[in-house]
């Protein structure tokens, strides 16, 4: 069958490349993350790092003879964010080859679109209950890796990375799921449902 490129140029091809773009912004932000937490005690450093999928297993003994413990597994939270980011990217490269290799068996069968808009309302769901999920996790790392004065007997300095990173990938995630949602008007406009309702409408049924 012959290519029709300009299926990418009407409303549902183009949010399907956005949504393949912010995909990858919001699931890279979290798998290239690598953070750190290091304890400066009387000219020795003593170096946590963590990293996707972030369960955290820290435990080492200060030169004060102070065993200081880190754990906390917020492994779940990131696994579900970075994993519904890459079904929506393999959905988006799926549905545009589909649109743009058969554009006009997808427009004659009325169950494609309907299997297209379903599709889009379960990743629009998956984006959002999976960035409120990574959003309780996030803080919860935050949370572990924020040392309390109280909690440093040996009044070591600390220094610590930023998490500028994970939390410009909630609002990736929040982000998707607002692109996802808003191109179901699109889609629902290529369904039998509008189509039969236009139908009735125009016919003064």
């Amino acid at each position: 069958m012959d290519l029709n490129w300009n299926v990418m140029q009407e409303p549902r091809g183009i949010m399907r490349l956005t949504h393949f773009i912010f995909a990858i912004f919001a699931f890279v932000c979290v798998t290239e993350y690598t953070g750190y937490l290091t304890f400066h005690c009387n000219g020795k450093d003593y170096p946590v790092s963590y990293e996707y999928p972030f369960d955290l297993v820290y435990n080492k003994t200060l030169n004060c003879n102070h065993r200081y413990e880190i754990y906390g597994d917020f492994s779940g939270d990131a696994i579900f964010f970075v994993w519904t980011g890459f079904l929506a990217l393999v959905y988006s490269i799926a549905i545009s080859i589909i649109y743009v290799k058969f554009d006009r068996v997808y427009l004659q069968n009325p169950k494609l679109p309907l299997a297209d808009f379903c599709a889009t309302v379960v990743v629009a769901v998956f984006w959002l209950s999976s960035s409120a999920a990574w959003a309780n996790g996030l803080t919860g790392l935050k949370n572990k890796t924020d040392i309390d004065p109280s909690e440093n007997p040996c009044n070591c300095s600390i220094t610590q990375s930023s998490f500028t990173t994970l939390n410009i990938s909630v609002i990736f995630g929040f982000l998707n799921f607002f692109l996802w949602a808003t191109d179901l008007w699109f889609l629902y406009k290529e369904t039998s449902w509008f189509q039969g309702s236009k139908f009735h409408s125009t016919s003064g049924v």
